[in-house]
């Protein structure tokens, strides 16, 4: 490990990236917690400030890998990944209401995230209060996923060395490379990924190193709040990975035929507030709510309809999208997955 600190820690000019063999090696002594507290730290710290190469971040990930299995029983499915690890505090979680209706219109949609920091709560936060089971074991994951077509997967129950290196957030009050790998991990070897990044390097790198991974299909975009969300209020821009292909596209969301919406739109709730983000999360999905809150949660279900297969287009997916809700198809998905919860959390306490 000293040898690895010293190569990427020497400063700007000198620097090295470590090759694909030495950025195994290192993720290896991390995750097997064979680097002192000291190392991890050094290197978690020198690699922030060298920043990761896309060699470094696939092979990151692929050791990662190694030391979970993938979900099982998925086979199949018409599948997307949606890894959710920035957190929110400026704009509510549409992608957890355009879950719902993608799940509702015949995708399967794993999320998964972890609890993150107190000011910048996950997905969790918003799913419990909608009586959604966040804290499910692999195998529950697995067959709700394929039952019903949505369960969340919390990174701290199935990958715990991983989560221990995403929790440093709140130590350090900074990011490492383990919340790019979380994103990537893919747990249940979807075919498609859908990848929110914050910062704009890093959509390219982070779409480069899935194509080094051969992931067959990615959209990464520099999303809400770092969250895989496309904007109703302005232009997103994203990569499409899709079989080897690198294709940088820009979204607007008249050209999936919705109207331009604006911040207020997207305005979330204070972390104290999430019972109120949960209730209009209802009320979209019950078919109460029109304008712009409603067409944001279109617009993200339309991608994931097109990311999973279900649609051949997000043009396609945005009529598919309100129909479920109107049909009162999403209301319905929403109640069984709260159904589900119930049943899990009771069977949980009477096994204890």
């Amino acid at each position: 490990m000293q040898a690895f600190i010293a190569k990427v820690g020497k400063g700007a000019k000198t620097a090295k990236d470590l090759t694909w063999d030495e950025a195994k090696q290192a993720m290896g002594l991390l995750i097997e917690g064979s680097a002192t507290p000291a190392q991890a730290g050094a290197f978690l710290m020198a690699m922030r400030m060298k920043g990761e190469s896309v060699g470094e971040l696939a092979a990151f990930t692929a050791v990662a890998r190694q030391y979970v299995l993938p979900l099982s029983g998925l086979s199949g499915l018409k599948m997307v990944d949606v890894p959710c690890y920035a957190g929110k505090r400026d704009t509510f979680y549409a992608v957890v209401g355009a879950a719902i209706i993608a799940a509702a219109a015949g995708a399967s949609v794993l999320m998964h995230g972890w609890e993150g920091t107190p000011e910048r709560p996950g997905p969790w936060s918003v799913l419990g209060r909608l009586g959604i089971s966040t804290d499910l074991g692999p195998a529950e994951v697995s067959e709700t996923l394929a039952s019903k077509g949505f369960a969340y997967l919390d990174m701290a129950i199935y990958h715990p060395p991983l989560a221990r290196f995403l929790d440093l957030r709140r130590e350090l009050g900074l990011r490492n490379f383990f919340h790019p790998v979380a994103r990537l991990i893919n747990p249940a070897r979807a075919r498609c990924q859908l990848i929110g990044m914050a910062h704009p390097p890093y959509c390219d790198k982070t779409v480069e190193a899935l194509n080094m991974l051969g992931a067959p299909h990615a959209l990464v975009m520099r999303g809400v709040e770092g969250e895989p969300e496309l904007s109703i209020a302005s232009l997103t821009r994203f990569v499409e990975l899709r079989d080897g292909r690198l294709i940088p596209t820009t979204l607007h969301p008249k050209d999936v035929g919705l109207p331009l919406g604006t911040s207020r739109d997207m305005a979330g709730f204070a972390p104290s507030l999430r019972d109120q983000e949960a209730a209009l999360l209802v009320k979209i999905l019950q078919g109460e709510v029109k304008g712009g809150p409603r067409d944001w949660v279109v617009l993200n279900a339309a991608m994931l309809l097109y990311a999973s297969g279900v649609t051949p287009s997000m043009v396609a997916g945005v009529p598919l999208a309100n129909q479920t809700i109107d049909r009162g198809a999403a209301r319905d998905k929403l109640r069984l997955l709260a159904q589900m919860g119930t049943a899990s959390a009771a069977s949980r306490l009477r096994a204890s």
